[in-house]
């Protein structure tokens, strides 16, 4: 089927279900800033009750097949957000790298193109909803259920808690609220589990409470009442089984200053206004020019290849004795989300310094295997993106700016920026996957890949403020600043 063609079915599919696909309506006038922000901390609250609401007549299983991918998904296992925002990044990635390769053309410039692709993309998340839920309530719950009609509630309350968060990542991007709720619940879901690493007040598995702050209180009150000063405060900097410690502490602050300080390097193209004499700024092309997005591919990647190596590993080898499936993966009898050996055993991350200096290899081979995913799917999104110097190229001369010494053309531009795109892909996915990979290894507070996207998501929110102010005097340079 020729490109125009699927483009025009899609066009014709979206016409005729559009009048009957709820939306959330866009607001009549601009929307105050201390009101967005009141909607977006409304939405995410609604999300965080979520989370802690637990599935009705479901059985959570013993073991999370899907831990490797809850920081990305923004979801809790057992709770109404056990899909988390996994069917929306689903569809609207989908989307996004069908539009970006030219097989669906759009012409986003069209307020009404653009109005039929969000549908489409709304039409293909309900599709990928109903799919998800499915699957996932039979493959996960369904072995413990006895009934036919509690498998149907728990698809339908899947189903329900998925289509609830949709609208409310449509309220906050439709103008209600401010930046993207995909990006606010991973930033919450981020930041609660690095308080529950600090303040969680719960005993760990070394009779100490999980949260920093109560477990060094703890400690300095046995060495008072002993009066052996600094003898179990020594033993909280490092501990066993993964737990919470001073040096994970500090090695979550250390992470935080370097993905800081990376953010910020940048090359500046100085570029002028062809409609408003006088104004210059800069184009920035920072080093993190991919932003986060192949870490977040790369990690959906390898949370499907183990879910997978388990479901493989549970119904042909439960016992590791297939030479061949053994070559894909060995699981602990014990403990079916834990890998003992093959391929997906390396391509985990070994959580903790203890489970490091066990296996001090397969360590290494992680964080190089991180580096080298991340490196291809950021060269891969640079061109299925929107971000290669071609596509650059033009979104400049759309903004009706140009740069200074150079013509007002497509060529010469693509040219000049063809001189730092392609090297910042590069150098930027290298630390983005050794960053993402060593704090995985070292046992960040909230997973290496969680604080990246934190990161990323509070600076794109402060650049978003920034953008509103500069949408007032100039719309469309406005727009063209957010997407940089």
């Amino acid at each position: 089927m020729a490109e125009g063609t699927i483009t025009d079915t899609i066009r014709k599919i979206v016409a005729k279900a559009e009048p009957y696909i709820p939306q959330v309506p866009k607001p009549k006038k601009k929307i105050p800033l201390p009101h967005k922000l009141l909607w977006t901390v409304g939405c995410l609250v609604i999300y965080l009750v979520m989370s802690q609401t637990p599935l009705f007549n479901a059985t959570t299983p013993e073991f999370d097949f899907l831990a490797f991918a809850r920081v990305i998904f923004a979801s809790q296992q057992g709770s109404l957000t056990e899909l988390g925002i996994g069917p929306i990044v689903t569809g609207g990635l989908l989307m996004q790298l069908l539009r970006g390769s030219d097989i669906l053309k759009f012409d986003f410039k069209r307020p009404e193109e653009r109005g039929v692709f969000q549908t489409a993309t709304k039409i293909v998340t309900y599709i990928v909803v109903v799919a998800e839920s499915v699957v996932y309530a039979i493959a996960v719950y369904g072995p413990t259920i006895t009934e036919p009609t509690v498998l149907y509630v728990i698809i339908g309350q899947l189903m329900g808690a998925s289509i609830l968060i949709m609208f409310l990542d449509e309220l906050i991007q439709k103008g209600w609220g401010l930046g993207s709720g995909i990006s606010i619940f991973i930033m919450g879901g981020v930041a609660q589990q690095i308080l529950w690493s600090l303040f969680s007040p719960l005993p760990g598995g070394d009779g100490a409470s999980i949260g920093v702050v109560p477990m060094v209180i703890q400690a300095l009150q046995a060495d008072i009442s002993t009066g052996m000063i600094g003898f179990n405060l020594a033993e909280t900097f490092f501990r066993s089984n993964s737990l919470p410690s001073i040096f994970g502490l500090c090695l979550t602050a250390g992470v935080l200053l370097v993905l800081v300080y990376t953010q910020g390097m940048k090359v500046e193209i100085p570029i002028v206004s062809t409609k408003y004499r006088g104004f210059a700024a800069t184009y920035p092309i920072k080093m993190m020019y991919v932003s986060n997005i192949p870490v977040i591919l790369a990690t959906a990647l390898t949370a499907n290849a183990v879910f997978l190596g388990q479901m493989f590993w549970a119904n042909f080898n439960p016992r590791n004795n297939n030479e061949f499936l053994n070559i894909l993966g060995q699981f602990d009898p014990t403990s079916p989300s834990t890998p003992i050996g093959g391929i997906v055993y390396y391509i985990t991350p070994p959580r903790g310094l203890d489970l490091a200096a066990l296996d001090p290899m397969r360590a290494v081979l992680y964080v190089l295997f991180m580096i080298g995913i991340v490196v291809v799917f950021g060269k891969l999104w640079v061109e299925l993106g929107g971000l290669s110097p071609k596509k650059a190229a033009q979104n400049l001369l759309d903004a009706d700016v140009q740069i200074p010494g150079f013509r007002r053309s497509n060529k010469p531009v693509e040219s000049l920026l063809n001189r730092y795109i392609p090297s910042v892909t590069i150098i930027g996915s290298v630390v983005l996957g050794l960053i993402a990979g060593v704090s995985d290894v070292l046992g960040v507070f909230g997973s290496g890949i969680g604080v990246l996207l934190m990161v990323d998501i509070l600076i794109n929110y402060y650049n978003q403020l920034i953008k509103e102010q500069v949408e007032v005097v100039m719309p469309r340079l406005g727009a063209l600043l957010g997407r940089t």
